[in-house]
Parts: C-alpha cells; sequence; structure tokens
C-alpha cells in the first residue's frame, strides 16, 4: 500500500479527464507528494452510493479529500448527514464540489459560484450585460446553480436569465436557491423541448451569452441545442466541458463565422475549478501567480 496522500475524482467517466496527466505535474510543482484516483459513479445512482463513496474517503488514513464533478447535488442530498461541515456557499446552494478530509471527517465546500465567475471573467467583462444583453443556460445540476448565483449578483444583471432542465425538481431548486439574490427576479426556467428552445433564442438580445451546463457532450452524447436552429447573431457561446464528443460546441463552431459568435470551450474552467479544489484539499493559498504556474503546467500535460 502507498503512503502517498490520496486525492480522489468523483465523476462519471474520471480515466478521459486530462486531470490525470495534469495532477503529477502539479503534484510536483506544490510538493504535494500525493497522487489522484478516480471514482466514477453512474448518473442516477442511488444515495448509499454516495453515502458509501464518503465513507470510503473518510475511512481511508490517505484520503486528504476530493474534487466532484456532475454529482454535486446528488452527493451534496445523499451524504450530507456524513459530512462535518459545508461552507457557506455548499449550504446555500445546495451542492459540494470540494471534500477536505481531516481525522475521517468530511467538510464540504462549493466551489462553484468562485469559479465559474472567474472563468466568465476571463473572456466577458463584469459590465458586459450592463446594455440589455440576456444569459441563455442549459442545464439544471450544480453548475447551472452556480452560473445562476453569480449572474444574479451582478452589478449589471443580465435582462432575462433563461435556463433550461429536464428536471422540475432540480429547476425549482435553483429557484430556490437564489431566492434572495438582488436579480432573482430575471430567472426565467423552463422544461426543455425544442420548440421552446427555439423560441426562446429568437428573442435573445445580441451578444447575448449562451451556456451548456448539461453534461451532454462529454458525461452523455448529444447537445441540447435542437438541430437545424441558429444561434443568435453575435452570442457568445461557452461549452463548459473540453473533453469527449462535444456536439455543442461543433455546433457553435460551424456557425461562428456566419454568425459572429465568440466560441469558448471549458478548458479555463477546468484549470480554475481544479486549482481552487486543490489549493482547498492540501490547504494552499491560491495566488495569482501560483494559478499562473499551475496554467502553464497544465498545458503541459493537456
Amino acid at each position: 500500500m502507498t503512503d502517498k496522500k490520496v486525492m480522489r475524482f468523483v465523476g462519471v467517466s474520471t480515466a478521459g479527464s486530462s486531470i490525470n496527466k495534469v495532477f503529477p505535474l502539479w503534484s510536483d510543482l506544490l510538493n504535494l507528494d500525493a497522487q489522484l484516483v478516480g471514482l466514477d459513479i453512474p448518473i442516477g445512482s442511488s444515495a448509499q452510493t454516495y453515502r458509501a463513496a464518503v465513507n470510503e474517503m473518510r475511512n481511508d488514513p490517505n484520503c486528504v479529500g476530493a474534487l466532484v464533478t456532475t454529482h454535486k447535488i446528488a452527493l451534496f442530498d445523499a451524504a450530507k448527514e456524513d459530512f462535518e461541515s459545508f461552507d457557506s456557499f455548499a449550504s446555500a446552494c445546495g451542492e459540494v464540489s470540494s471534500i477536505k478530509i481531516r481525522n475521517g471527517k468530511a467538510l464540504g465546500a462549493a466551489k462553484d459560484p468562485i469559479t465559474a465567475g472567474l472563468a466568465i471573467e476571463e473572456f466577458i467583462s463584469r459590465d458586459h450585460f450592463k446594455y440589455g444583453a440576456d444569459l441563455l443556460c442549459f442545464g439544471d445540476g450544480g453548475a447551472a446553480t452556480a452560473i445562476a448565483w453569480y449572474a444574479t449578483g451582478l452589478e449589471f444583471a443580465p435582462r432575462n436569465i433563461h435556463f433550461f432542465g429536464i428536471n422540475e425538481e432540480r429547476l425549482a431548486h435553483l429557484k430556490n436557491v437564489i431566492s434572495g439574490r438582488p436579480a432573482f427576479a430575471n430567472v426565467i426556467t423552463h422544461l426543455s423541448n425544442p420548440t421552446e428552445v427555439t423560441n426562446c433564442l429568437a428573442d435573445l438580445a445580441p451578444s447575448s451569452l449562451i451556456i451548456n451546463a448539461t453534461g451532454m457532450g462529454k458525461d452523455i452524447p448529444g447537445s441540447p441545442m435542437p438541430s437545424g436552429v441558429h444561434f443568435p447573431f453575435g452570442s457568445i457561446i461557452w461549452e463548459l466541458n473540453y473533453r469527449g464528443t462535444l456536439e455543442f460546441l461543433k455546433q457553435a463552431r460551424d456557425e461562428s463565422d456566419k454568425s459572429k459568435l465568440r466560441v469558448h470551450d471549458g478548458w479555463r474552467y477546468f484549470i480554475h475549478g481544479w486549482s481552487s479544489v486543490v489549493a482547498e484539499v492540501f490547504d494552499i493559498k491560491l495566488t495569482d501567480s501560483l494559478l499562473h504556474e499551475l496554467s502553464i503546467a497544465a498545458e503541459i500535460g493537456k
């Protein structure tokens, strides 16, 4: 048995992630003497599965924590009694993306509300929505909830903030989480169907931000964007994934010249998300200069 510290990666198909190449470089750079071990859990697993995953970490003397992707809300709902505490974002958003293990106790945190904002602000300014642009986000899970939290707290919030999901309970949870936010009144939720998506896209203002936060194109094939439907002229398109079949990203890139789209994948979101959780798990102060070093190392391992 190794004496190295272990960080877990809770996801659906963890073996394909670039973090498996990046983490050893980060471990050397940060002198962590740690290894990353994936933990694949199918979408829609039982509460017992999530609780077993948390307790496996708590009972492993080498495990110092974990990053959670895809299962952020489901794991929180199923295993919250197995955590010693949650940070304010995890409690408010009802999700957990970072788990720190100390003395057999699990400490949960939600980093996405911060990291989603950091990633967005790399390609648009905080006052981008000042002149009436909208935001449309496909998704009703943890990433979508984090984006809702960020967008509804901006000084200049989007004119309308649309969320398309496939689960009424998740959409209701999203609205409940942000019910006290300054721009809550701007949020409109929809159950996804091609007709409503098409009509909503037609009503978006120029320069609107359109996001795929569904996991489609990575965890499952496909795109939330109906076939044959066009993105509004001048839109900014953000695909949260950077690996997989990436059908949504391909749709946007195929139309980018004709419709003057600005298209971004999820690589920088990946960097912000992982670096923030690694810093949390290993008690590291994440400065701008350190983030820059980690980003350079990640490009090497990409």
